[in-house]
């Protein structure tokens, strides 16, 4: 991916530990929700309600991912996976405080549970938590084994509290082909989008899945493949599964929680606007004549379209449906005319339950308060960023480690 900053990268890595990449949830009234602190309802603006059916509460997980930890605890108190709420996902390798809610459950019940690594710091009554309701998540992420130290002052001088806003690779699978089976949906090909699913072996780094996804290919016996296939790919077993039984393709990949369908047509949208801003940070050109306004935060508010520049982010359209042809410019068309994407594409109708209608996103995302403490060669990075921008990519603007050039990530 193309920089923002020239200045030089520190190197070093991050995730050595949890306690490396902490992550602090804000709230919809701007709270930023603190590790090992109670918190009230009062605290974050609650009103609360005695009378409601759902229980709010602080969720403080080491090493957990966000559905991993909640549905644990449903399962503690006798609840369905469906019985929890939460505004967004946070890192598996990480310590992480935010906001969630489960129904049917008392505030008392809740506090009462014991899971490792997992601690409830605040519970009381009331409406549950609608995924997009935090406005963005504070960070204090470590950097070990600096290469350069210093130069990490001189790169958060030159980012000037913005950062490139792409969308981090984790978006386009950990094989990076989500973008191509999500391309496959689009074009209507349902066949070739389950086998790039079940069978493309491209940076699969397991011994075991990149043999059996091989034999699979070669042998396209569904049947078989049932016995040899790896217990942890669940979610490739349960489109075996079904496919050994009735030869229908597209309703195989129904089998597939809507969740994971959906990663692959994001995974275009993503792709699309990645390259788009790649080509605008090649060309230093951001104005794009369309804008969005700031929140009470200072963070962009996509439901905020305007044209006036002033103190707005520019944006570039998630193209999608509905996407309006006056608002792709020329490194929209050159980039969608390249991958062969067109809007209407995003209506599927083999599959309209994944159509996507489009939205907008901020080419330059803000970073406040940035802060980085050096001791030795270990850096501290401290920073606030929108709901929807990834740290990661901020960090890699700093570190400079991970170059990956979008068209892997968006390739045949």
């Amino acid at each position: 991916m193309r920089f923002l900053s020239g200045s030089r990268g520190t190197g070093g890595t991050v995730k050595n530990a949890p306690e490396d990449f902490v992550v602090m949830e804000i709230t919809g009234n701007g709270t930023v929700l603190g590790t090992d602190t109670e918190y009230s309802h009062e605290a974050l603006g609650d009103s609360g309600s005695e009378e409601a059916k759902f229980t709010r509460f602080i969720l403080q997980k080491r090493d957990w991912d966000t559905v991993g930890a909640l549905t644990a605890i449903a399962k503690r108190l006798g609840r369905g996976r469906k019985s929890i709420g939460y505004s967004g996902t946070k890192d598996k390798m990480a310590v992480s405080v935010q906001l969630a809610s489960i129904f049917g459950v008392s505030p008392e019940q809740l506090k009462g549970i014991r899971i490792k690594d997992i601690s409830i710091n605040g519970a009381w009554k009331g409406n549950e938590v609608e995924l997009g309701s935090n406005i963005g998540n504070a960070f204090r992420i470590r950097v070990r084994n600096a290469e350069d130290a210093e130069a990490a002052g001189r790169t958060i001088e030159e980012l000037n509290g913005v950062f490139p806003n792409y969308f981090d690779r984790q978006r386009f699978g950990y094989r990076l082909n989500n973008f191509r089976i999500g391309r496959l949906i689009l074009e209507d090909k349902p066949a070739e989008a389950m086998m790039a699913f079940l069978a493309d072996t491209s940076n699969e780094d397991n011994a075991g899945a990149h043999e059996a996804r091989k034999r699979l290919a070669d042998e396209q016996d569904f049947r078989s493949a049932l016995q040899y296939f790896p217990r942890h790919l669940k979610y490739e077993r349960i489109v075996i599964d079904y496919m050994s039984r009735y030869d229908n393709p597209a309703n195989a990949l129904r089998k597939l929680p809507r969740g994971i369908l959906l990663l692959f047509i994001h995974a275009v949208e993503s792709g699309v606007f990645n390259a788009v801003l790649e080509r605008r940070l090649r060309s230093t050109d951001f104005d794009t004549g369309l804008y969005c306004r700031r929140n009470f935060y200072g963070f962009p508010d996509i439901d905020a379209i305007t044209h006036e520049r002033e103190g707005a982010y520019a944006v570039s359209p998630i193209i999608g449906y509905e996407t309006k042809q006056e608002y792709i410019g020329e490194y929209e068309k050159a980039v969608m005319e390249t991958m062969g994407i067109s809007c209407d594409l995003f209506k599927i109708k083999s599959m309209p339950e994944l159509s996507m209608k489009g939205t907008f996103r901020a080419l330059l995302a803000p970073a406040k308060g940035m802060s980085c403490a050096r001791e030795g060669g270990t850096l501290t990075l401290g920073f606030e960023i929108p709901s929807g921008s990834y740290a990661t990519v901020l960090v890699n603007e700093i570190t400079k480690t991970d170059d990956t050039d979008v068209q892997r990530m968006t390739g045949p």
